[in-house]
């Protein structure tokens, strides 16, 4: 059969986003902190964009002002010329001991806190080279969950060290000695063990040692009564023991910061406030300090091109003021957009939970989605769902999450929230009998009696939702 050639006429609608519109959709996702980068990249990257004049400026702003040492600076065509004695001022002899300021972060890492460790005990160089490697396998609680095997191997290909699994392991059991206490641990056992190990031995801390190393599974699923029967001890002497265990910690990893940047990175920073004048009037503004951008004069279309350039050269230079420019406007028209959607969307949160806003009650919020916003501003549901990622507000009974303002319906013809289920369910586990806890079906039972007519799994997700376990995990003796 001879190949042949045909010719096929297809019909197809698709949908592609401008890069205007990407930009628009990357931006609306930024937070406060990350949109002032970007402002601060673009001011940088752009040369037609710059930060506007103040409005309020006067000729008097513009007055001469500068001290005689400015004046000597700006001689010089950048700092790297400026001579390293005009930048200081010591006001003293030349003689005279001179200490300059060093910003240090005091926060050491897991792994740097090891290491400092380890330099102040008699290792070898070759133990010193393995432990950093057996260091750098830690995960962030503080466990080793490789094997020797493994991580001997890895040392002999990547590092062209020859050693074996005993080896590793007599480095390990050294890093194991190590503060915090449980650090090197294979898991959660192995780790209460290290722990319960440096404790003084008295009758507490041995029989915890026991449960531990013998009952641990009777005493994750706390079976108290089938604990104390094979310990062959009373109440009051497992009581003592199981509070022993439960003063260690089982992520010894975290007792440390990773870094200043994760710490940094950890606050939050609302990116809207809400206020409520005496006439219980709500306005909303924007608290990011993003500077109003403007086109630089330089590039304006008026601007006139030299005549002492060749006519191709106008041209070239034309095209790239003209492109620059637009550019430029691009961006700033990007930014009033994503300003003026974020204002419009925490307005309508704010309309639709106006009760919430006047008395910080999280009873008194009301069901609302993403479809309820989309209504009041006529934004796309996916726009919504952009605005409302990773933003906080400030209200004046707290800092919230904008997530935090949604809740869903249980039931369709129901104007329950959530946060009032949630929190009934909080209430009753709270006043439980801590022996003999509530199971779903019963706290069912006792919500339907309050009106809430939900249903079994409904009360073990809202129940997971406020981090408590089962009623068998949340038994005491």
């Amino acid at each position: 059969m001879k190949p042949t050639l045909q010719q096929q006429q297809e019909l197809r609608q698709l949908q592609r986003l401008t890069p205007m519109q990407v930009q628009f959709v990357r931006m609306l996702e930024m937070t406060g902190p990350e949109l002032e980068g970007e402002v601060d990249r673009a001011l940088d990257e752009m040369p037609a964009l710059e930060i506007a004049e103040s409005n309020g400026s006067t000729a008097d702003s513009d007055a001469f002002n500068e001290t005689s040492e400015q004046v000597q600076l700006a001689d010089y065509g950048n700092d790297d010329e400026i001579p390293s004695y005009m930048l200081d001022a010591r006001n003293r002899s030349v003689n005279d001991s001179y200490y300059t300021p060093v910003a240090v972060n005091d926060e050491l890492t897991l792994g740097e806190d090891l290491s400092r460790q380890l330099s102040e005990l008699s290792l070898t160089p070759r133990q010193l080279g393995i432990a950093g490697y057996i260091i750098g396998n830690l995960d962030s609680n503080g466990y080793l969950k490789r094997s020797p095997e493994a991580i001997a191997d890895d040392i002999t290909f990547t590092e062209s060290v020859e050693t074996d699994a005993a080896e590793v392991k007599e480095v390990t059991d050294i890093i194991r000695t190590l503060d915090p206490a449980g650090v090197g641990a294979v898991d959660l056992r192995d780790c209460l063990l290290l722990q319960l190990n440096r404790r003084q031995p008295t009758v507490e801390v041995i029989t915890a040692r026991e449960i531990i190393t013998h009952y641990f599974d009777l005493f994750s699923k706390k079976h108290f009564d089938r604990l104390a029967e094979q310990l062959g001890i009373d109440t009051e002497r497992l009581t003592a023991a199981i509070e022993v265990i439960s003063r260690l910690n089982p992520k010894p990893g975290n007792q440390l910061n990773d870094s200043a940047i994760e710490h940094s990175s950890r606050q939050i920073v609302p990116e809207f406030q809400v206020d409520i004048d005496s006439d219980n009037n709500i306005s909303v503004s924007l608290l990011n300090n993003i500077p109003e951008l403007a086109i630089s004069k330089s590039f304006s279309a008026d601007m006139p091109v030299s005549p002492a350039l060749t006519q191709r050269q106008r041209t070239d230079a034309s095209t790239f003021i003209r492109s620059r420019r637009d550019e430029a406007q691009a961006f700033i028209k990007t930014l009033q957009m994503r300003q003026s959607t974020l204002l419009n969307v925490m307005t309508a949160i704010a309309s639709l939970q106006r009760d919430f806003f006047l008395t910080g009650d999280e009873t008194r919020l009301r069901p609302m989605i993403l479809k309820d916003v989309a209504a009041m501003t006529g934004y796309d549901l996916s726009v919504i769902s952009r605005a409302t990622a990773s933003k906080y507000v400030m209200a004046p009974s707290g800092i919230y999450p904008l997530k935090f303002f949604f809740n869903e319906r249980p039931k369709a013809d129901d104007d329950i929230t959530s946060h009032q289920i949630i929190d009934a369910i909080k209430t009753i586990i709270s006043q439980e009998d801590k022996r003999s806890p509530l199971p779903d079906e019963t706290i069912a039972a006792m919500l339907s009696e309050k009106g809430f007519n939900i249903a079994r799994r409904t009360v073990a997700k809202y129940r997971e939702r406020l981090g408590l376990p089962v009623a068998r995990l949340r038994k005491t003796i």
